[in-house]
């Protein structure tokens, strides 16, 4: 897949992880993290954002600052700087956590970030118009997209590299290659 970054208008903040609950008696948090770099997004010493339970950035809250973090079931488990109990690690329980986006590590190449995906046009590689990219959502083995015809028909499109050629970032276009029959289901 090819990614150009293009001139498109960045968030201002990212959603890197939501705050499932408080864990154990000594402030830290069960974390699910929504980022593909947990390690580099909830290293210690990190400035994160709260934001409420929609992920919109709490204005008035100051930085969480990431004190340690360990691995725990599918999650984390992140103690925050000043979060000493487990009834002050209860405050953040249900909220999301945010890195602005100036902080967010580069992109690889061939990476893309899904928020930029959603209202993409999708084409396929014979210029068929199939429609609007809608949702993305994560499954396995690979990620399915959401994408909504014109005539209001709705198709599942694995987002893999057999089937996805091109992502113009820029030009807000995904060029596909579905296998025959993908489009009929």
């Amino acid at each position: 897949m090819v990614a150009d970054a293009g001139e498109r208008a960045v968030p201002e903040h990212l959603v890197v992880g939501h705050i499932a609950k408080a864990h154990g008696t000594k402030g830290e948090q069960f974390i699910w993290p929504l980022t593909d770099r947990p390690g580099e997004v909830f290293a210690p010493g990190r400035q994160l954002l709260l934001g409420d339970e929609n992920g919109v950035v709490d204005q008035d809250a100051p930085f969480l600052v990431v004190e340690t973090v360990r691995p725990f079931k599918r999650g984390l488990l992140v103690k925050l700087e000043g979060f000493e109990s487990r009834e002050d690690a209860d405050e953040l329980a249900r909220r999301y956590v945010l890195l602005p986006a100036a902080a967010v590590p580069p992109l690889e190449e061939g990476e893309v970030f899904y928020h930029d995906l959603l209202g993409m046009a999708v084409v396929t590689a014979s210029g068929e118009e199939v429609g609007i990219v809608r949702e993305v959502f994560e499954t396995d083995p690979h990620h399915l997209l959401e994408v909504k015809s014109e005539s209001g028909k709705v198709h599942l499109i694995p987002f893999a590299e057999r089937i996805v050629r091109e992502v113009d970032v820029r030009g807000r276009r995904m060029v596909i290659e579905p296998p025959e029959g993908l489009l009929e289901i």
